[in-house]
This record gives C-alpha cells, structure tokens and sequence, in this order.
C-alpha cells in the first residue's frame, strides 16, 4: 500500500526498536503525562460539572425561577397563572409571596426570608417536599401559622416539630420613624434540608397566613410563581408574560437573586480549566526534548536522505508526523481513561472510603455525601482537541532544526 515518505519513516522511527523497547524513556514519560493531563482534566471539569449541577437543582429547586410580580396585591392569581400558562417555556404557575424579617428565640436572632405558599400547590415548582426530614409539608395550615425552617436554623435555634418561634418583619407606619416592628408567634410544622444555604436563610409559611402578615384580604398574593423549562430562558419568559400583562405586572427572575453564585460557578470553572491546560501543555511540550533528541541521534540518517533526494520539506515531515503520533496516542489513552474514570468517580471514592476507613465526603460537612459527575461531551472535545494542537505544534521547531541539517557537516561528524 502506498503511502509518503514522510508518513512512513516518521511512523517507523516511531516504532523502532530501542533499548527500553518503546521510542526512548522521555517520549514514554511525555506520552504518560499529556496521558495523565488530559485525564485530570476530563475528571475535574465533569467533577465541576456534577457540583453545578447539584447545586442548580437545590438552590434552583427551592427559589422560584421567575416570578409576575404585581404592583399592588394580586386580588385573583389564578387569570395570571393561566396567562402565564399560554407561554410554551411555562410549566407550572402558583401563588407566591415573599417577606424578609428576622427569627427571634430565646434570645438569639438570625434574618431569614419567608415565602408564603399553598402546600398543595407547591410540588410543581419547588423540591421542598422531598426533603422535608422533620414534620410535614402540608402542616401549613391557613390561620395556625405554622412555618417550615431550614436544618441550620434548625439546628442553631435548637428546634423541633412543634417548637414556637417569633417572626419580626418591618411594618409601614405613621409613626415618626416610618417603619415598625410587627412580631408573630409561628409554630415549627417542618424541616427541610437541600444540602445549601438555604437551609439557614429560608423559611415557609402558608400563602393565606403571609397575607394576614402584610394586612391584605385571604386571597391576596403578591406574584405568581413560574417554574420554566429552560432556566436560562426565564428572563425573556417572565419580562414577555408581564409585558403581556400589562403595566401592573413586572418581572423578575432567579439571575437577580443567585446569578452572581452561578456567574462565580462558570467562571472557577474556566479558570480551573486554563490552570490544568497549563499541565497538558507542560507534557506536550515535553515532546520538544524528545524530537531534538532523536534529530541528534538521526543526524547521520538525515544526511543520507538529503543525499538521495530528500527534501527539507520531507525531512521536517518526517519528525512532525513522528512527535504529532506521540501526542495522539497520549491525548487518546487520556481521554479514553479519563472518560472511564469521570463516569465512575463516585464508585472509585466510595471504594477508596471504604478500603480507608475515612469519609471523604461526609453529609454533615457538606452538601453532598458523595462526589458528583457530569460528563459532558463538548468538554472532552475541547481536552482532546487541545491535547492534539499542542503536541503538534511542540513538534514544529525539532522539525525545523532537523530539516536544516547540512549533509556534508552530519556525515563528517557522524
């Protein structure tokens, strides 16, 4: 079969025999460290990629994705909801109010951000109801003012099932400061715990009670909350549905209250990325060493081609395809055993947890109680592709130097 010159010399430098069997002792431990970087890589952005993930879906879980916000009271929510409802991106539309104020007990104090929900409703926009792990959901009766708390505010109050507590919100008044305390006595119905900050600075009361608190009719709600498809689509979703709506209607969404966490996220990530590059790059490199190591050894080879008709642009291909068939195999293993390994992660901890004894990752310190991963296909094409890029370009200047050989001069010295 036929096949070009430089092809086929560089493929067999490549396989010649040496003295440790396999190009030379620095091409092997090249090869294994753009191996290794590339594996590093695919692991920790799929690690990266699980705990943003596991995130999105409690914090995102727990706060509403977009809410119609009326200017006054909402008298009836539910022509808004069906308003809501016509948009295709719109899966779920419920009554929703919010307060801030502050939790008092015995003497401790912590600020704290109510929502008023129907329990009824509340499953079809929210995760609460599946970690609830004291009390139940539906507890919240109107009129008995129960509220459903955090596992921290839980546990820094010290509080059960049962449990009263005093709720303070600030009230618009005639008085000479223009604002006054109003204290309400709640009874804990519930605990629920997401595994975030949540559960230190959230709290659930019943949408009928939240209304009794601001001195509005029973039926009274300040938004309506939506749980949309795509979560990056809910500020157009919300600003069209209020714009629809009309000029007693606007809108907000979760970018403006955990944007700025996810902004974080992304960005850790990106720089995470560049730094492990930093190791792919370090071992394509590498390979640099190893062709100006064999064009020194091949010195009196490359004289003989040039003397039979080889040209320096040949002789430059030779040791191009030669350094560019080290970095593929490497990026290739790499990618192969990183791709294996990011889909087991959460196995190969748990087993090195088991064979040492030790939790690595216990749920009492953080929010998960095992390593996530999400593998993503565009991030190993990225790994992949750049392990390629580089350990062809660490071959462009061994290959120069190579092609620039004199005959005469290798053969005198040879």
């Amino acid at each position: 079969m036929f096949r070009p010159l430089s092809i086929f010399i560089g493929t067999r430098y490549t396989r010649a025999k040496r003295r440790n069997r396999f190009v030379s002792f620095i091409s092997m431990t090249s090869m294994i460290g753009l191996a290794l970087g590339v594996l590093a890589m695919i692991v920790v952005l799929s690690v990266m990629n699980g705990f943003q993930r596991e995130m999105s879906s409690r914090i995102l879980g727990m706060v509403p994705h977009a809410t119609i916000v009326g200017v006054k009271p909402i008298d009836d929510w539910q022509p808004v909801a069906a308003a809501a409802m016509k948009n295709p991106e719109v899966t779920a539309a419920v009554p929703f109010t919010e307060m801030e104020g502050m939790l008092s007990y015995k003497g401790s104090m912590q600020p704290i951000q109510i929502s008023g929900v129907d329990p009824a409703q509340e499953g079809k926009v929210s995760i609460v109801a599946q970690h609830i792990v004291q009390g139940r959901l539906d507890a919240l009766k109107p009129g008995e003012f129960g509220v459903v708390i955090g596992e921290i505010t839980a546990r820094r109050f010290r509080l059960n099932v049962g449990d009263k507590i005093t709720l303070i919100v600030p009230e618009v008044s005639t008085a000479p400061g223009g604002i006054t305390p109003r204290m309400q006595r709640l009874n804990v119905v519930g605990v629920f715990k997401v595994g975030a900050e949540l559960d230190g600075s959230m709290g659930l009361i019943h949408v009928a009670d939240a209304a009794t608190m601001q001195h509005w009719q029973p039926n009274q709600v300040q938004s309506v909350r939506l749980a949309v498809k795509d979560l990056y689509a809910a500020p157009k979703v919300s600003a069209d549905i209020a714009g629809g709506l009309g000029a007693d209607f606007k809108a907000d969404d979760w970018t403006h209250t955990q944007g700025s966490l996810f902004s974080a996220m992304k960005m850790e990530k990106t720089m995470i990325g560049l730094l492990l590059l930093m190791i792919v790059a370090v071992a394509a490199f590498n390979i640099i060493a190893t062709l100006i190591m064999v064009v020194n050894d091949k010195g009196a080879d490359i004289a003989i081609l040039r003397t039979i008709g080889a040209t320096p642009r040949q002789i430059m291909a030779i040791f191009m395809v030669q350094g560019t068939v080290i970095g593929i195999v490497g990026t290739i293993i790499g990618g192969v055993l990183g791709v294996i390994a990011a889909l087991n992660v959460s196995q190969i901890v748990g087993w090195i947890e088991r064979v040492s004894g030790q939790h690595i990752f216990s749920s009492d310190v953080y929010f998960v109680s095992n390593l996530p991963s999400e593998l993503q296909g565009g991030d190993v094409l990225l790994i992949c592709s750049a392990g390629f890029i580089l350990s062809f370009l660490a071959t462009v200047y061994p290959a120069w130097r190579a092609a620039k050989i004199e005959p005469a001069h290798a053969l005198r010295y040879s």
